[in-house]
C-alpha cells in the first residue's frame, strides 16, 4: 500500500473512523468500535462502518493495525459479505450513554476535562 498509515498501534489505542483496507488497497469502510475483553487481553476482532451497515472483522481477518489505517487479511469481496455485529464479546472504548467507563478511562477523561462536561447540559 502506498499510503502512510503511520507506525504500527495495539488494539487499546485503536481509534474511531479509522479507515480499513481489503488486501487489495481498496478502502471498504472505518473503525467502529473494537471488541475485546480487556482483562484477559484479547482481541476479537473490530466492527466497521460501511455503505451498507456495521459489519464484523474477526481479529484473524485483521492484517495489521495502525495510526491511520487498518489492513485487512480479505480482499474487497470478502469484506463486503462480513456479517452484521451481534452479541458477544464486550465492547471496547464504546462510549455509549449510560455505560460507566473504567477506572483508567475515567481517570483519563478526568485529567482531560471530560467527565465533569459531559455531565452538564447547555442552557438555553
Amino acid at each position: 500500500m502506498s499510503m502512510d498509515e503511520g507506525l504500527p498501534i495495539a488494539y487499546v489505542v485503536l481509534e474511531r473512523n479509522v479507515p480499513v483496507y481489503a488486501s487489495g488497497g481498496e478502502l471498504v469502510g472505518t473503525v467502529d468500535h473494537v471488541v475485546a475483553a480487556r482483562e484477559q487481553d484479547i482481541f476479537h476482532g473490530i466492527v466497521i462502518g460501511t455503505g451498507s451497515g456495521r459489519r464484523f472483522v474477526a481479529a484473524d481477518q485483521v492484517a495489521s493495525l495502525h495510526e491511520h489505517g487498518v489492513d485487512l487479511r480479505i480482499d474487497e469481496a470478502e469484506a463486503s459479505a462480513l456479517p452484521e455485529p451481534h452479541g458477544g464479546a464486550p465492547v471496547y472504548r464504546d462510549n455509549e450513554p449510560g455505560v460507566k467507563p473504567g477506572r483508567w478511562r475515567h481517570f483519563v477523561d478526568t485529567m482531560e476535562g471530560r467527565a465533569a462536561r459531559e455531565n452538564f447540559k447547555e442552557e438555553k
